[in-house]
């Protein structure tokens, strides 16, 4: 039997995927990585990112009014600014000042045609002036390209790993003018020296796959094996951290495995810590129960040679087996931003606050 007692997260060479020579043994690993551990190191990948990662000093930067106008309140598809500790991960405060912003889209819910609510999550995103930051919503928007890319073609190795067909997990997504795609931009401020603080809490992500670039040489991302042990996932140059999303464990029927993970914040002299997650959706109507994938019998028994997975911290995302993709991840959005789903989703704020917003909101 496999020991889920990891204690270290395994490196991928994407560039064996080129080669018939090297590729099975990519996909042997990548077995490994999806059905015991749920994060991987990938390596050698197509995507650009100096010119990015040479911006978010920069965006952090700006003055706190030019943040303040992009607000992710202003938006209904929960993009934007948001300052310092306004979210909440299982009761304490979440020590980040991030911006999300997404691939280009164009929403396609209409006001008073009844449209699904969940359909105006997605949308356009704030950026700030271009002034202010010349070239940065270009460049965003060229790397979020990229990883979209990169996160198709990766479903396909994915797939193959699972003795599936390349196109099997096609059938989760909608047409590419309906599916939009998330990333973040996140910088955890320093603690003092010798204290730990809460960059984010234990949680799952919901999508298939997340893609991290970890944009400064900072530790602090942390995953949790299933004896509940903390394990460090430190930065490695020229490397994306890849994890497995809960619709992605949902729809394997717990063959790929999603893993709690957290991040805590940098102490001392170092500076902040910046990452970009990329999170990779699927359709906003798809429901994962009307989509059964059958596997080989030889994969199943790797999942039995795993063995029952345990309890962990993180419980998010819970709502795969009766509700849409779209309808799962607004819930998530609305209890972590009630301020946003006040002006924008009154009905359904009502529905999860009844009393009224919290002193202090969570979603997980």
């Amino acid at each position: 039997m496999v020991s889920a007692d990891f204690s270290s997260v395994p490196v991928l060479d994407y560039a064996q995927t080129t080669s018939s020579e090297t590729k099975p043994q990519f996909i042997k690993e990548l077995q490994h990585a999806l059905i015991n551990v749920g994060f991987l190191y990938l390596a050698n990948v197509p995507v650009q990112t100096d010119e990015l990662i040479a911006y978010i000093p920069q965006l952090f930067a700006l003055p706190q009014e030019a943040k303040d106008k992009i607000i992710m309140r202003n938006s209904k598809h929960f993009l934007g600014y948001n300052k310092l500790g306004a979210e909440f991960t299982k009761g304490h405060t979440d020590w980040r000042e991030q911006f999300d912003i997404a691939t280009p889209h164009v929403c396609r819910a209409v006001e008073g045609r009844g449209d699904p609510d969940y359909w105006s999550l997605w949308g356009p995103s704030q950026w700030p002036e271009e002034e202010q930051l010349p070239g940065f919503k270009d460049a965003m928007e060229r790397y979020l390209l990229q990883v979209q890319k990169l996160s198709y073609d990766f479903v396909g190795l994915l797939a193959e790993a699972f003795g599936l067909p390349s196109d099997a997990l096609a059938q989760f997504y909608d047409r590419p003018e309906f599916m939009q795609h998330r990333g973040k931009i996140v910088q955890y401020p320093q603690t003092a020296e010798g204290s730990e603080s809460q960059g984010v809490g234990p949680h799952y992500d919901a999508g298939f796959l997340t893609f991290l670039l970890q944009a400064s040489d900072h530790k602090g991302l942390q995953v949790q094996n299933l004896t509940g042990d903390w394990i460090d996932v430190p930065p490695i140059p020229g490397t994306f951290v890849v994890n497995i999303g809960r619709a992605l464990e949902f729809a394997t029927q717990g063959l790929a495995r999603a893993t709690s993970h957290r991040v805590i914040s940098p102490s001392g002299g170092t500076g902040p810590r910046y990452s970009v997650p990329f999170f990779q959706n699927i359709g906003l109507d798809v429901k994962l129960t009307e989509h059964v994938l059958e596997f080989p019998p030889e994969i199943l028994k790797l999942r039995d040679a795993r063995g029952t997975l345990g309890a962990t911290d993180s419980v998010n995302f819970s709502e795969f087996d009766r509700e849409p993709s779209g309808r799962v991840n607004l819930i998530g959005r609305v209890k972590s931003h009630p301020d946003v789903a006040e002006r924008h989703y009154p009905k359904l704020f009502k529905e999860l606050f009844p009393n009224g917003a919290p002193a202090q909101v969570s979603a997980y």
